[in-house]
């Protein structure tokens, strides 16, 4: 028996599906059957989240992500994961409360970073994410610096998640934005880009540019997979 995958979503839906697809058709193309591990979405109603976000109620958040982790272990999850970047601003203390793994989207990135030799990447997400040390000090943490993009980039990036990417709106227009801001990043030295926002790859893909891009939600998914198979 696999260990049961417990997977916090709704943060936004959009990426959730990406989480549950990813370990479902990843099992299934690695082992040529539907033996893929049992998995509990708990989806939150993010309007709230969204509300809490503005004002910095770190505290609601935090209440409202745990009692979800919570449903997650009375349903019968080995684990988890926290389907969104910004979220693990708390991912320290929500562990410390509950009696069952979590798995890191940052520890995940870095491992994907480091497995490519890179030392330097630039960073995209929400503002909190951009701005916030916890990002950038959990990759420092396995030797990657971060370079963020300027205040009026931060807010653009803000601006498409929240009024376009959550809601599964692809506009070309944002992708050309993105890729230019990306570029900035590029000629300021950095070597690969996070997309630090679960939401970012519905809109970037590796085939829209030549540097190295680090797609969170997948490799955060992907981590889950293999966790669950471990004995």
């Amino acid at each position: 028996m696999y260990k049961r995958i417990g997977i916090l979503g709704g943060l936004t839906p959009e990426s959730t599906i990406t989480y549950y697809m990813h370990i479902v058709h990843k099992y299934h193309e690695n082992y040529g059957n539907h033996g893929y591990p049992e998995c509990v979405i708990y989806g939150v109603s993010f309007q709230k989240y969204e509300d809490w976000m503005k004002t910095e109620d770190w505290e609601s958040i935090e209440k409202a992500l745990l009692e979800g982790l919570r449903n997650l272990r009375m349903a019968g999850v080995d684990f988890a994961v926290i389907a969104t970047n910004t979220m693990h601003i708390l991912f320290d203390k929500l562990q410390a409360q509950v009696d069952f793994p979590l798995l890191s989207i940052v520890d995940a990135t870095a491992e994907a970073i480091k497995s490519k030799s890179l030392t330097n990447v630039g960073l995209i997400g929400t503002s909190f994410t951009m701005s916030k040390p916890f990002y950038r000090g959990g990759l420092a943490k396995h030797g990657i610096e971060v370079i963020t993009p300027n205040k009026a980039d931060q807010d653009y990036i803000g601006k498409v998640i929240f009024e376009e990417l959550s809601i599964g709106k692809i506009r070309e227009e944002s992708r050309q934005g993105y890729l230019k801001i990306i570029g900035e990043l590029v000629d300021k030295g950095a070597q690969g880009i996070v997309l630090g926002c679960t939401e970012i790859p519905l809109l970037i893909r590796q085939r829209d540019t030549n540097v190295p891009v680090f797609d969170t939600a997948t490799i955060h998914a992907e981590k889950a997979l293999q966790y669950a198979l471990i004995d």
